[in-house]
Formats: structure tokens, sequence, C-alpha cells
């Protein structure tokens, strides 16, 4: 497997000499899933931390309705895990499913531990990327308390525009904190003209 990207990934924010990397990336394990497969359900031990190799990965939360919260997605280049509980290392509270078939290279806690202790410049890289992720999920919450719904689908649509075609409508609506009835009203205005 070339490890290109995520060595990219990671030299964005810290840089390493030939033993850190070659360390780095035998702690790491490659998993691959099939469309609609789970890395991870909720209930479940939440063990690893995981860069999107290839493919894309969805993370949300099933009420006891059954209805779904969809947290977050993934794509190539992205790491993803359910952060809380993987820090606290509880039951998982969400799960992970493959939306296309999808490699990911996983990092275990305690290896992710060890790593810490071995190379110290890695606490530096993950707390930017931590960081970066509560960024982007406070300014998601304040658009999603603050903005239109039509406003969130255009910004779902421009950052998210591969996935928005293999993604379900409900799924897509999930994330947005909207019905799957008013997406589809979004969506014909859209087509309409009526909103650009």
């Amino acid at each position: 497997m070339d490890h290109q990207s995520i060595l990219s990934n990671v030299a964005r924010h810290i840089s390493l000499d030939e033993k850190e990397i070659d360390y780095f990336l035998s702690l790491l394990t490659v998993k691959t899933l099939k469309k609609k497969d789970y890395l991870l359900k909720a209930g479940q031990p939440c063990t690893t931390i995981n860069y999107v190799y290839s493919g894309a990965l969805r993370a949300f939360h099933q009420d006891d309705s059954d209805n779904e919260v969809t947290i977050m997605f993934a794509v190539a280049d992205w790491w993803i895990t359910d952060m809380a509980c993987f820090v606290s290392q509880i039951p998982a509270m969400t799960s992970i499913e493959a939306i296309d078939d999808t490699c990911v290279l996983q990092l275990a806690k305690d290896d992710l531990d060890k790593l810490y202790i071995k190379v110290p410049k890695f606490e530096r890289y993950f707390r930017i990327l931590m960081q970066n992720s509560y960024v982007r999920e406070q300014l998601r919450t304040l658009q999603n308390l603050s903005s239109p719904a039509e406003e969130r689908y255009l910004k779902f649509l421009e950052k998210y525009p591969a996935m928005a075609r293999q993604l379900t409508q409900k799924q897509i609506a999930s994330y947005l904190g909207i019905t799957p009835e008013f997406l589809s009203a979004v969506r014909k205005k859209i087509s309409k003209g009526i909103i650009s």
C-alpha cells in the first residue's frame, strides 16, 4: 500500500524523520469495507481512530424510535472515530457506516498513546486535527441554528458534491437537521431556479 496520502496529511502539521515515519506506519492496520458495512456500531468498544485512505463514511446516532441523525461525513484524507468514546474508552454512542467501498488505516488507542511517548510531535499533530474538527463542528452548529435550510443544503452540495449523489435524501436531511419532505421541497425550488 502506498502511504503517501497519510504522510502528506501528517506533513501539513509536523516534520518526521525516517525512523519516526517507519514507527508511525508500523502502528497502522488496514481495514477494507464494502458499501453499507459498519466500521463501528453504537454500543461496541471504540478502540481505533481511522484515516480514510479511500471511499467515504458516515457517522450517525440512532434514537429509541429508530430516527437517525447524521453527525458527520468523512471522505478520503480525513480522520474519523467516535471521539468521546475513543478518548474515554467507553462503548460507542455513534455508528460509522461506509457510504462507498472504503479503505481505512486504523490506529489503536494503545498504539496512539505509545506514539505520543515515542514521537511527541504527534501530540501536536492530533491537537491541530482536534482543534480544526472542533471549529468545523462549532461552525456547523451555528449554521444549523441560524441559516435557512436552503443555504445549508447549498453549502452541503458545495462541500460534498460527489457524496450528495451517493446519499439518500433521508441521510442528507438528517445531516441538515430537516425532514426528507422539506429537503424535497428545497431541491424543487433549486431546480426551478427559485433559490441560487
